[in-house]
């Protein structure tokens, strides 16, 4: 276990270091293009068979990108040395901050339809073409607080159960529910499977990271009691059973309202949405990161010494 607390501490100071590795060489990319492959193959029509499908390939899937890491990391020597860039690729604590603060620059010069341009890009999956300015804002501290969970805890939580196996299943299931999860025509029921699963691997993560988004709004100079009543009043209020949790707490923690229009709306509060508010959003996003990984960390160290 003490190897596990080195090998995380490691991936943390690689990410933090280094950030993303290029896109041909990530594996998450292989992840998107090993499904787009399959896509070619699918069903065309039949429900049960679209399900059974995609179902088939999720599970393809995880026994591809993740299953051989099992055996690997018990029998090479000095696995906790190699298997510090095998975690690093399966959470982006870097890449998450740097693109909120991408939109922020935007923002902070005027340039809106650069804002726009950069929020679709790097943190929504929504048209934000004709989004005015506060809803940009909106859009971006949603997706911040709602990503700490995909980008870092559910990674670090599963290789805290199952190592580094569990870290690659987390981020496979989770591409997959970004490739195929949409709720289009299309994909409905092709990427049911993967929708769901990626609900249940979450459910604990996105739970621990909206309570951890509590303690990081004390200590970034928030609103923690906004934050943990609007997580509590208002996390149902979202499609997905997790995202609320997460997205509600931030609302409260900064004293705003955010704001789906036609899917959801969380007040936390009547203040504005104005480029500060992604700083402030930004700040707190840093301490729960902080919180997270002392969170996940601490009973690996404790357990191995």
């Amino acid at each position: 276990m003490a190897e596990a607390a080195l090998t995380l501490l490691g991936a943390v100071a690689l990410d933090i270091a280094l950030g993303e590795p290029p896109g041909p060489f990530h594996p998450v990319v292989w992840m998107g293009r090993w499904l787009d492959g399959w896509w070619r193959w699918r069903p065309r029509q039949g429900r049960i068979r679209q399900f059974l499908f995609g179902m088939a390939i999720v599970l393809l899937g995880v026994a591809l990108f993740a299953l051989p890491w099992w055996p690997l990391s018990r029998s090479l020597p000095l696995s906790w040395l190699w298997s510090i860039p095998l975690l690093k690729v399966t959470f982006a604590i870097r890449a998450l901050l740097r693109a909120g603060e991408e939109v922020l620059d935007a923002l902070e010069r005027g340039d809106l339809p650069e804002a726009r341009r950069r929020v679709r890009w790097h943190l929504v999956g929504r048209e934000t073409a004709d989004l005015p300015a506060p809803l940009v804002v909106s859009a971006t501290v949603e997706s911040l607080a709602e990503n700490i969970t995909d980008a870092l805890t559910g990674p670090l939580f599963y290789f805290a159960l199952l190592g580094l196996p569990g870290a690659w299943a987390y981020r496979f299931c989770n591409t997959a529910d970004s490739v195929w999860g949409r709720h289009t025509p299309e994909k409905e029921y092709i990427g049911k499977f993967a929708a769901r699963l990626d609900d249940v691997l979450n459910w604990l993560p996105a739970r621990l990271t909206a309570l951890l988004i509590v303690v990081g709004a004390a200590l970034g100079g928030e609103d923690a009691r906004g934050a943990w009543r609007a997580m509590r009043g208002q996390h149902r209020r979202t499609a997905s059973p997790n995202a609320g949790w997460t997205m509600a707490a931030m609302a409260g923690a900064l004293g705003v309202t955010l704001e789906k229009v036609g899917c959801y709306r969380l007040e936390g509060g009547d203040g504005p949405l104005d480029p500060q508010t992604v700083r402030r959003a930004l700040r707190v996003v840093r301490w729960t990161m902080v919180l997270v990984v002392g969170s996940i960390l601490s009973p690996i160290w404790l357990l191995g010494s």
